[in-house]
């Protein structure tokens, strides 16, 4: 009977060993697949023309101008208020 437990024991060390041996041996494959799906999504990609590329540039630009005018404006006003109830 202790031949048996003996036995199990060195299959359980062997087999955990090939578990180990196997994840190393798979471990470049499986830090490889997501670069290449990732790769395969990019070239299903629909990229923008230069022309509209720029275009959504300078609306983005001038929507950031346009919204630090209003956040700019605020502040003025809210620290001219708080200025006026102090003083």
């Amino acid at each position: 009977m202790s031949e048996k437990k003996k036995s199990s024991a060195a299959d359980k060390n062997a087999s955990f060993l090939d578990k180990v041996v196997q994840f190393f041996v798979r471990l470049p494959k499986r830090l490889a697949q997501p670069f290449k799906n990732m790769w395969r999504e990019l070239k299903k990609v629909t990229w923008p023309t230069r022309k509209d590329l720029l275009n959504y540039t300078l609306i983005v630009l001038a929507f950031m101008v346009f919204m630090g005018v209003v956040i700019g404006l605020l502040d003025l006003g809210s620290s001219r208020l708080i200025a006026l109830l102090i003083g």
